[in-house]
């Protein structure tokens, strides 16, 4: 009777394996692989040394449990690392995200950033205890190589790896990947970008959070959050007027003098390296603003922020997810002028809000701005700091935010225009305030972090279908910017309220 009952719980156990070896990744990947996703995940897992281990990962989805171990934030410093975390001053590297230089012609022919979308630019809370904070892809470009067999890597030297070269050396050399030359795990500083953190607002901006009323809301006097080129705006209504015959409020920020970020992108006088700017919610990283005219009247504002390192979260103390290179973003949708919605990005989807639901910050008497919360570690964006559960019921996967420092993007940008109807490799012009910032770079097809690590890496595991470390993403281009809707993917819904986004998630 005892050998029966211990053979009893050993057939539970082994069938519970089972069941969550099949039913577990199906959970977490709904879409089913297809025959080349099936046929890519066979080399990976021949990728294995040992037989064993190939056997554990084919049938029961348990891949690399030999390489398990902690996978803390940081590491203690690094004897070897040089300091490459720092960075030229604006107007020293040709790819900074300033600069007056260019021909008078071509500056005549490019477009300023309107001032609506400085003035409504989002101000973003990272959170406080961050371990890997904004940093500038012009120096991600340093501490990466790309992908090829070794000796292939010929232009290192001769034409280093910037961000006015990245496509066309891709294109001529055919990679897909840009690797770092440090091993991650290792937390080489500029993975953690510390010197970016942007500085501190002043105890004066305190308490100024303001929440929009509802007798405030705009009122759908148009199909604003359905536009592009080929579906144009449809009015629905009198749009010369709000709710209650008021009329359409000018979009200026009332204390702030004219042009007077386009004056600050423009200013060459930066203080020396050591020393921090004085102006509140800086940061030395340069945030990617991306214009898109959508035509009817309808402008999109994406603003996009880039990490040199994603940090996985944990599940039962196991850390998922990791990867070089993080492009998070929201977009504002703007109807001549006038702030519509905001879209946060998290993970593969994300949320849309009308404008009316989001936080703001200032005083009556200034343009409120809309605030945004970062996670640690994965950055993703939401509308609310606290706990955010995704995929897994329970709470076991969860994104965190709080009100840590806040960034102020609109300080420190590289600005550009894009027609998403444009030919391959065409269609971005920067904007008249950074006329010489490169473009090459935007229409690289290639992922901005490390090729997905095979079992042969002690650093790689795989459990239910959940890898320790991934690919790294593409960039802004490849996020839908020609979108008719606010969402990121074709199934959005417009939340209206902070209660009724926190029902739900961005996969729900």
């Amino acid at each position: 009777m005892y050998h029966l009952r211990r053979i009893a719980i050993l057939a539970v156990v082994v069938g519970l394996v089972i069941f969550l070896a099949t039913f577990l990744p199906r959970v977490l990947n709904p879409v089913p692989p297809s025959k080349e996703k099936q046929e890519a995940d066979q080399r990976w897992i021949n990728t294995s040394p040992h037989w064993l281990d190939r056997q554990a990962c084919r049938w029961f989805s348990l891949c690399g449990l030999l390489h398990l171990k902690s996978d803390p934030p940081a590491k203690p410093k690094n004897k070897d690392d040089h300091g490459h975390e720092l960075r030229h001053l604006l107007g020293q590297d040709p790819t900074t995200a300033s600069s007056r230089g260019g021909s008078n012609n071509r500056n005549s022919q490019l477009k300023e950033i309107p001032d609506y979308v400085l003035n409504y630019a989002p101000l973003v809370h990272l959170y406080s205890q961050e371990f890997f904070w904004p940093s500038d892809i012009a120096d991600h470009m340093k501490h990466v190589t790309p992908d090829l067999d070794d000796g292939t890597w010929t232009f290192n030297e001769s034409e280093p790896l910037t961000l006015s070269n990245l496509n066309e050396l891709s294109s001529k050399l055919g990679f897909e990947h840009v690797n770092s030359k440090d091993d991650v795990e290792s937390r080489p500083r500029w993975l953690h970008s510390k010197r970016n953190r942007p500085v501190a607002f002043s105890d004066n901006d305190e308490g100024q959070i303001q929440e929009s009323e509802p007798d405030q809301f705009l009122s759908d006097e148009t199909t604003w959050y359905e536009v592009d080129r080929d579906h144009p705006l449809q009015r629905i209504s009198d749009p010369r007027k709000l709710p209650g015959g008021r009329p359409r409020p000018l979009a200026r920020r009332s204390l702030i003098e004219p042009f007077r970020e386009q004056q600050r992108l423009m200013s060459h006088e930066d203080q020396d390296e050591s020393n921090k700017p004085d102006e509140s919610g800086y940061s030395r990283a340069p945030a990617t603003l991306v214009l898109v005219d959508k035509g009817s009247g309808i402008i999109d504002a994406f603003w996009f922020f880039f990490y040199a390192y994603n940090l996985g979260q944990t599940v039962l103390g196991t850390r998922y997810g990791n990867h070089v290179g993080d492009w998070e973003h929201c977009m504002i949708r703007f109807e001549a002028g006038i702030p519509r919605a905001v879209f946060f990005s998290e993970h593969e989807g994300g949320q849309a809000y009308a404008w009316h639901a989001v936080e703001k910050r200032g005083n009556e008497t200034e343009i409120q701005r809309p605030v945004i919360y970062s996670a640690v570690g994965s950055h993703a964006m939401y509308a609310t700091p606290g706990n955010h559960p995704y995929v897994l019921p329970f709470g076991i996967l969860k994104d965190v935010t709080d009100k840590g420092p806040l960034w102020d993007p609109s300080k420190n940008l590289r600005g550009y225009w894009y027609d998403y109807q444009a030919k391959e490799d065409e269609g971005l012009e920067p904007v008249k305030e950074n006329a010489d910032a490169p473009t090459n770079w935007f229409h690289y097809k290639g992922t901005w972090g490390d090729k997905l690590y095979g079992l042969d890496d002690i650093r790689q595991w795989r459990l239910f279908g959940q890898y320790h470390y991934v690919t790294g993403p593409q960039g802004p281009k490849f996020k839908n910017l020609g979108r008719e809707k606010v969402c990121q993917t074709w199934r959005c819904r417009i939340i209206h309220s902070i209660a009724e986004g926190k029902k739900g998630s961005w996969h729900s």
